[in-house]
């Protein structure tokens, strides 16, 4: 089987995963946007923002150094495999230890300082969803490592479907957002539980022990200190702004930003599927010598991955009001100018999701947490700015403007790597720009046609006809080999 097939295969793999998580969560935010209200809804989700905060702490990029030492030695010397998994796990039972030690000791503290109360409960059931949600993280890096993305798609299938039926059940039988928390937790419990014997059984078993190699845990938690300072500085960009809404404002606001900002994470299943396969095979390419090769897979999925976004981007910025309306209900109207501003942060993150993976994975960890931290720290000084006069469309600009100069910097890094043909990228992207254009005039003009259901599907149509039509006439995109890959 070819390179490229394989890799197809994988991101099918993947990718359906992630749409199985996308359905999974967008029936979870209509029902519980629905259910709590958005006094409720922005409670549960200002919980989960703290809460990820302290899941950065527990995993302190463990897992994805593991799974790079992984995808460096499985083929190299699998005799190392053993000690990379057995410290791994066990450095990492150790951080979630002191984590959730803190969390449980020091809930009533946090909730006072946030300024609700009603948070403890939900931050000490949180305990749990740290513990589990670290382990779950973990497997599904290891797995990438061994490059198994059938099986690391297969324990985001199972946390996603689970937690479907866990937290709708808990939600309805009245224990409100602590139910739907605590549905959360056990949903990864059962997922990270699946993957670690998956783990244990196909690889760590089948595995021989050679004598440790000197200094190789040493090099596993330097190799994290990066990406640890790279989760942080995500959590900032993801986490913090709503913390600080949440501080600022009220937490139907909360609501109302994080209704915008799942829309756009869920648009992202594709290129996060994309750049999540990928990661691995580029450390494997670069170890063999064939970085031209590896520099063709990524120019490639960077440039049909913007023939998807920005035309998408454009799309959601003229149906966001109808879409919002429809989907969450008139309660929730005054997510559509955060949504709009979001449709940009799609794009961004569409370049971002195939490119920072791949720079882990290629040892530009540190080059990539440096970006990553002085853009983060600029994002949480917009917001303290921005919010307080703006609200919620503040937060959002705030996020567009640091993702952007960080996105900046990731194909800056990369292109050191792979040495890429720009003029290439730019010639596609000019065409993207037109094709985007004219799609846009055609769903502006009919866009006020949108009363229902049937309506606004019946512009989303006409959208995709004309982008396709376009594309494949600017030759941007190539029918035939879309359906070799979709029949493979």
């Amino acid at each position: 089987m070819s390179l490229q097939t394989e890799l197809g295969n994988r991101f099918k793999i993947e990718l359906i995963s992630r749409i199985a998580a996308i359905c999974s969560g967008m029936i979870l935010t209509v029902i519980l946007a629905r259910l709590l209200e958005p006094d409720g809804y922005g409670l549960l989700f200002f919980a989960l923002s703290i809460l990820g905060a302290a899941k950065m702490v527990s995993k302190l990029g463990l897992g994805k150094s593991t799974g790079r030492y992984v995808a460096k030695y499985n083929t190299s010397d699998r005799g190392q495999l053993r000690h990379i998994l057995e410290f791994g796990l066990l450095a990492n039972l150790a951080t979630i230890a002191l984590t959730c030690l803190g969390l449980f000791m020091f809930a009533a503290e946090i909730a006072s300082l946030a300024g609700e109360p009603d948070l403890e409960p939900l931050l000490l059931v949180g305990v749990l969803f740290v513990l589990c949600g670290t382990l779950k993280t973990f497997v599904r890096k290891v797995l990438q490592g061994f490059e198994d993305i059938k099986t690391a798609a297969l324990v985001k299938i199972v946390d996603a479907s689970s937690k479907l039926l866990f937290v709708i059940a808990l939600v309805v039988l009245g224990y409100e957002a602590l139910g739907a928390l605590l549905g959360y937790a056990l949903s990864l419990g059962l997922a990270a539980a699946l993957g670690g014997v998956i783990i244990y059984w196909r690889y760590y078993r089948s595995s021989p022990r050679a004598p440790r190699e000197a200094g190789l845990r040493r090099r596993i938690g330097e190799y994290s200190i990066p990406i640890t300072a790279t989760s942080t500085a995500n959590v900032l960009d993801k986490q913090v702004d709503t913390i600080l809404i949440g501080f600022f404002l009220t937490p139907a606001a909360v609501g109302f930003y994080t209704v915008a900002k799942q829309v756009i994470e869920s648009v992202e299943a594709p290129m996060a599927s994309l750049g999540f396969t990928l990661a691995p095979t580029y450390e494997v390419q670069k170890e063999q010598g064939n970085t031209e090769t590896a520099a063709r897979i990524y120019e490639a999925a960077l440039t049909n991955g913007l023939l998807v976004y920005v035309p998408a981007a454009a799309g959601l910025v003229l149906v966001a009001e109808p879409f919002v309306e429809l989907v969450f209900g008139a309660d929730y109207l005054e997510a559509v100018p955060v949504l709009q501003v979001f449709a940009l942060y799609a794009v961004l993150l569409a370049i971002t999701n195939i490119t920072s993976n791949g720079l882990d994975y290629l040892g530009r960890a540190r080059a990539r947490a440096v970006a990553k931290g002085v853009t983060s720290v600029c994002n949480v000084g917009l917001n303290i700015l921005l919010i307080p006069q703006y609200g919620v469309i503040g937060a959002a600009v705030a996020t567009v403007i640091t993702h952007s100069l960080y996105t900046l910097a990731n194909l800056y890094i990369i292109n050191q790597e792979f040495n890429l043909r720009v003029l290439y990228i730019l010639r596609h992207s000019v065409g993207i720009v037109f094709v985007t254009l004219v799609m846009s005039v055609a769903v502006a003009t009919i866009a006020g046609a949108i009363q229902g259901w049937l309506t606004l599907i019946s512009v989303i149509a006409v959208g995709v006809f004309v982008w396709a039509l376009s594309a494949v006439l600017t030759g941007l995109l190539d029918l035939q080999a879309v359906r070799s890959h979709l029949l493979a």
